[in-house]
């Protein structure tokens, strides 16, 4: 075994046992290898190794720091109440969607309709599952054709598919610097090199695409941002498609929450020969209703409609077949306009219990950016979070580089109850005006 990972098992060893805790910071990198006698070369991979493991994350200007671990089991908000407040993950299942989705389901349990359910899946799926979902996916200012559509299993497949058809094994991949996690484990998967590009307030810094030399295809997330909760304006999208057809550079858009709002238009109808679709209807509907769509322009339609078979990521017939009565139903219209008024009432929340905060979020969004208040440091907050019962992501998370992540978490905000929401936030208002330690925890 390689001397570096000897010693990060030795650091792991430490974190394992309580030795180190999550928010102690590491020595520096020189100050490791000065300590053990080794290369700072060596030092930095033992770090890279730690960072890789989960074990540790870097923060901009402070350091190195340990993560932290997953919390245990323990009271939540209320005493007696054994189950985390989950601020990680994005789950927004509306009470009464059951009885919405199931009478367009009846059909497909007798034998006629359950045939086409069992058929082969295929990229293509039917016309009139092509036909319904462009229908949802058309938006102001844009409207898919549905030749143009292709199905996957989930949207996460849908991403994989649009990276493998268009950038090779060993090819480059632009991604926000803070971007969704998933991407980089596909990419990596695939053997496709991440190439973090810079953000500002508005999303994506045209400048940056600009700037990273050959890229094969860009990930950008235009509409509420994942983790950072922005959208775009239309200029930003207009100057972003005209750097895009400069290079000859085609984009992969994100489009997994625009559901939750009207404007502006999606990067493909500024760029439509130049932009591949991406979307899904985990958050539309629910996780387990997992379908995944991709809308490339026909230059790339056969390309990418390979993809989804070389990879195995054909969409289910019976999940296309539910979705498409559930479009011709109206049903996930219904569900749609009924998640827009939930998420807005959790962005009230948001705005009313973090006041005063450095907060930002699409107002429409199931999600928000917070940027801790000094002396927090993003993992030690997530460690505070966690034992009081709340589970919180740090900005290491999205971080799409090597480089310190800023000193910030990402609230997700649909999954617990809305009671259970503000309860969670006016503990983490509290605790974000205090500092670390002030409870004897620290």
């Amino acid at each position: 075994m390689d001397d570096y990972r000897v010693l990060a098992d030795a650091v792991a060893t430490d974190i394992a046992a309580g030795r180190l805790r999550a928010g102690d910071r590491l020595p520096t990198q020189r100050r490791f290898a000065r300590d053990r006698g080794i290369a700072v070369s060596t030092a930095s991979r033992v770090y890279a190794e730690l960072s890789r493991r989960g074990l540790v994350a870097g923060e901009v200007g402070r350091g190195t720091f340990v993560r932290a671990a997953p919390p245990p089991p323990g009271p939540a908000l209320v005493e007696h109440r054994p189950v985390t407040v989950d601020l990680e993950m994005n789950f927004p299942i509306l009470d009464g969607q059951a009885a919405l989705l199931a009478p367009a389901l009846s059909g497909l349990l007798r034998a006629d309709g359950l045939r086409a359910g069992l058929s082969p899946g295929s990229a293509a799926g039917t016309e009139a599952a092509r036909r319904a979902a462009a229908a949802l996916l058309a938006c102001e200012g844009w409207t898919p054709r549905p030749e143009q559509v292709l199905f996957a299993g989930n949207g996460r497949q849908a991403i994989a598919a649009a990276i493998g058809a268009l950038v090779p094994v060993g090819g480059r991949l632009g991604v926000e610097a803070l971007t969704y996690p998933v991407t980089r484990t596909i990419a990596a998967r695939l053997g496709v090199e991440v190439v973090p590009l810079a953000v500002d307030a508005e999303g994506l810094q045209p400048d940056a695409v600009r700037a990273a030399g050959r890229l094969d295809a860009v990930f950008v997330q235009p509409t509420m941002h994942n983790p950072l909760g922005v959208t775009m304006p239309v200029p930003r999208r207009r100057e972003l498609a005209d750097v895009l057809a400069e290079h000859d550079v085609p984009a992969i858009e994100d489009r997994i929450y625009s559901f939750l709002r009207d404007d502006p238009p999606p990067l493909a109808a500024f760029a439509p020969e130049h932009t591949v679709v991406v979307e899904s209807l985990s958050k539309r509907v629910a996780p387990g209703s997992t379908l995944g769509f991709l809308v490339p322009p026909m230059a790339h339609h056969q390309r990418v409609r390979a993809a989804i078979r070389a990879g195995g990521w054909l969409a289910q017939s019976f999940a296309v077949e539910a979705a498409t009565r559930w479009v011709a139903d109206g049903v996930v219209a219904e569900i749609q306009a009924a998640k827009r008024v939930d998420a807005a009432r959790r962005q009230a929340l948001v705005v009313q219990r973090l006041a005063g905060f450095a907060v930002r979020a699409d107002p429409a969004a199931y999600h928000c950016w917070w940027e801790l208040p000094p002396p927090w440091r993003a993992e030690t907050f997530v460690a505070a979070a966690a034992r009081r019962g709340i589970a919180v992501t740090p900005a290491a998370s999205y971080a799409a580089g090597a480089g310190h992540a800023p000193s910030a978490v990402r609230l997700a905000l649909a999954t617990p109850p809305v009671d259970a929401l503000a309860a969670a936030l006016d503990v983490l208002a509290a605790l974000g005006r205090g500092a670390p330690g002030d409870d004897g925890t620290e």
